[in-house]
């Protein structure tokens, strides 16, 4: 990859390899994300995109290869997953994971991204967060309405999008969004689709998912991995119709 790319993306991947067990997960796997880019992941079980965001939070080590995030100034694989996050890498997992016993608002609050000092803390600065703060968040994923409901009470794809609002407390440059959709309903998976378009205005969001739909609506570039590697990256109407996607992936 060429230098002037290197300096104009976000996340920056060249070259990167992954074996366990001498099974290849990612095999010279490269991809470019550009700041403020909307990227969907697709493929077959197994293709290397659990791997991949694993390598880009810091969970795996790759064996070779650069990951350079912020214009290449960050090389990932010499930071943890902790510092990652704080950098500005957020992780949706699939299954969502909020504090069911407080309110929808209070969870958005518990995940705002402030001081760590243990004095700061202490003297509770999460007390001092202008509630129009928390609506902002609560207005953009769609649970305004509500804001004092238990985080229990809510409904699966509505437990996704409060994740989805939690990541976003954290201010991160990118989000990684691991099959948001499984288990919605159309309506749902309508709605997220629509969230995840308004959140890519102002932040870099990476979604890997299934849901052929659900990536046409996101109306975004696509990349298809297959083995560890790519296959085919581009609009989804010239990867759809690519014959080694439909080969390996789509034709299933």
């Amino acid at each position: 990859m060429t230098e002037s790319e290197l300096t104009q993306s976000l996340l920056y991947l060249d070259g990167v390899s992954v074996s366990f067990d001498g099974f290849r997960a990612l095999n010279n796997l490269s991809m470019i994300i550009g700041p403020g880019e909307m990227r969907a992941i697709i493929g077959p079980n197994g293709a290397g995109k659990t791997t991949m965001m694993d390598v880009i939070t810091g969970k795996t080590r790759p064996d070779e290869g650069d990951v350079l995030f912020q214009q290449g100034r960050t090389d990932l694989t010499k930071l943890d997953e902790a510092s990652i996050a704080e950098l500005g890498i957020g992780r949706k997992f699939q299954k969502p994971t909020v504090f069911e016993s407080h309110t929808v608002a209070d969870n958005i609050l518990l995940a705002l991204k402030g001081p760590r000092s243990a004095g700061s803390s202490l003297f509770g600065w999460r007390n001092r967060v202008p509630e129009s703060e928390l609506d902002d968040i609560l207005t953009t994923i769609g649970l305004i309405d509500h804001r004092r409901r238990m985080a229990a009470d809510l409904s699966h794809g509505q437990k996704q999008w409060l994740e989805i609002g939690m990541l976003l407390a954290q201010d991160p440059k990118l989000l990684l969004v691991d099959e948001p959709v499984a288990g919605m309903t159309d309506a749902e998976t309508e709605h997220t689709a629509a969230l995840l378009s308004r959140i890519a205005q102002d932040h870099a969001v990476v979604v890997v998912e299934h849901d052929m739909a659900f990536v046409r609506a996101l109306g975004c570039k696509v990349t298809c991995l297959h083995e560890g590697t790519v296959l085919a990256e581009g609009t989804i109407d010239a990867v759809s119709t690519n014959e080694r996607v439909i080969e390996v992936y789509l034709g299933r």
